[in-house]
């Protein structure tokens, strides 16, 4: 079994999301059977949108739940290093642009790029794994290669996450 990556913060997200999604399950199983008492189902699109809710409920559940004992819980308040590791927050320059970019590297659960995170598994965090202030990375990224150089490096930590609803 391979180890996840997941801030306290992420962790906790993760958990009030699952709770969330899990107290849908009474409404869902209600509207079931609501529709079905509409009679026909063949041509029930009440029943047939309730189902697929249910589905996509289940699914999104079950993936939870088969992760959460993969996670591998980090407080990123006690991480330093002067290396690129998880829950740290780069500064690079895109060395053809010009452009300068900020993220902060979380695992792929807890990433929200609208926020500046992004996954320590992702092109880019793979490519900073390890480096330093001051090194220029090469990403293979879908778009093609990007030449990177990291500006600054710190620890600073907590990340930032849209709210669930």
């Amino acid at each position: 079994m391979s180890s996840i990556p997941i801030s306290i913060q992420g962790f906790e997200r993760t958990k009030i999301e699952l709770e969330r999604l899990k107290a849908e399950r009474p409404g869902v199983i209600q509207a079931i059977k609501e529709a079905k008492e509409e009679g026909d189902l063949s041509e029930n699109a009440g029943y047939d949108a309730a189902r697929e809710r249910q589905g996509m409920l289940e699914a999104k559940i079950r993936y939870i739940e088969s992760r959460m004992p993969q996670f591998n819980v980090l407080d990123l308040a006690n991480i330093q290093s002067d290396q690129v590791i998880y829950g740290a927050t780069i500064k690079i320059e895109d060395l053809d642009s010009g452009e300068v970019k900020e993220y902060l590297l979380l695992g792929p659960d807890e990433t929200d790029y609208v926020s500046g995170s992004i996954s320590v598994f992702s092109p880019v965090g793979l490519a900073l794994l390890g480096k330093y202030e001051g090194d220029e990375v090469i990403v293979d990224a879908p778009r093609g290669r990007i030449n990177y150089e990291i500006i600054s490096l710190a620890y600073n930590g907590v990340p930032k996450f849209k709210d669930l609803d």
